[in-house]
C-alpha cells in the first residue's frame, strides 16, 4: 500500500533533530511521496533545497495567513522566482484564518487574493487554509474562476465545502477525522472520490491514537484508516485514490 501525504511541514522545528530517521519511518509505513508546505519566503526556499535533496518529496511557495502582516510588494515577485523551481507544485499555504487573528482580517485577505492570482497566473494550484472564515473563503474561491485548488485540513461547514466542489477543488483531511468529538462525518462521506485528498498536516494534530504527540508522516495509514471507516471503503482503496488524485493534482502525473 503506497499513500501521499498531501501536506505536511517537514522545514519544522520540531523536525530538526530527526529527519532523516522519520522520513525512514514514513516510508516503512508506506508513505512514499509528500508535499512539504511552506509558510512564508524563507520557508519556501528551505522547502526547496530539501525537495532536492529527498526523493519524493515536494514543496509549495506561500505566505500562510499567520503571517500576513509581513506581505508587501516584495512578496509576489519572491514567490513567483522560487515557483520557477521544479520541486515546487502549489502556491500556498495561504487563506484566512479568522480564528487566531494572528494578522489583520484585511492584510490577510489582501495576501491571499493576490496568491490566488499568482496561481492563476501560472498555473499552479493552490493550497488554501480556512478556520472561522467560511464565508470570506467561499466568496473568494468562487470569484478565483479557472484556480485549481484544495481546502487543506476541511474543518468548515457544509457552505464552504459545496462552494469548493461547486468551483472543482480538491478537499483534504487530516487526523481530526479521527478525534472523538469530530462531527463532520457527513461531510467527509459528501466529497467525490476524485477530490478526495488525506494529509498529516504534521508536526501538528496527531491522529488516534497518538493525539497530543508530535505528528509525522508515518502516521498517515492511521488517517487513511478513520477517512475510510467514515466512508465505509475499504482502506487499501482510499490509500490508492487519494495518492491518485494527490499526483493528478499536483501535476506529478
Amino acid at each position: 500500500m503506497n499513500l501521499f501525504d498531501s501536506h505536511c511541514h517537514l522545514t519544522a522545528e520540531a523536525f530538526d533533530d530527526d529527519l532523516e530517521p522519520l522520513l525512514a519511518r514514513a516510508r516503512a509505513e508506506g508513505v512514499t511521496e509528500l508535499v512539504t508546505i511552506a509558510s512564508d519566503l524563507d520557508d519556501a526556499a528551505a522547502a526547496v533545497a530539501l525537495a532536492r535533496q529527498t526523493a519524493g518529496l515536494w514543496c509549495s511557495a506561500g505566505l500562510h495567513p499567520h503571517e500576513a502582516d509581513r506581505f508587501d510588494d516584495s512578496t509576489i515577485p519572491g514567490l513567483r522566482r522560487l515557483a520557477t523551481e521544479s520541486e515546487v507544485v502549489a502556491i500556498g499555504e495561504a487563506g484566512l484564518d479568522f480564528h487566531y487573528d494572528n494578522a489583520r482580517r484585511e492584510r490577510q485577505q489582501e495576501c491571499f487574493e493576490a496568491q490566488l492570482a499568482l496561481a492563476a497566473e501560472l498555473d499552479l494550484p493552490i493550497v488554501v487554509h480556512s478556520r472561522d472564515a467560511d464565508a470570506e473563503t467561499a466568496e473568494l474561491l468562487r470569484d478565483a474562476s479557472g484556480v485549481r485548488g484544495v481546502l487543506h485540513c476541511f474543518t468548515g461547514g457544509p457552505g464552504l465545502l459545496e462552494a469548493g466542489l461547486d468551483a472543482g477543488w480538491m478537499v483534504s483531511f487530516s487526523g481530526i477525522v479521527s478525534f472523538r468529538r469530530f462531527d463532520g462525518a457527513d461531510l467527509v462521506r459528501r466529497v467525490p472520490d476524485d477530490r478526495l485528498l488525506i494529509e498529516t498536516d504534521s508536526p501538528y494534530l496527531a491522529p488516534v491514537p497518538n493525539r497530543g504527540r508530535r505528528n509525522e508522516p508515518s502516521y498517515l495509514p492511521l488517517t487513511c484508516a478513520a477517512v475510510a471507516g467514515i466512508r465505509d471503503q475499504a482502506l487499501e482503496a482510499v490509500a490508492e485514490l487519494t495518492r491518485r488524485n494527490a499526483r493528478a493534482f499536483y501535476g506529478l502525473d
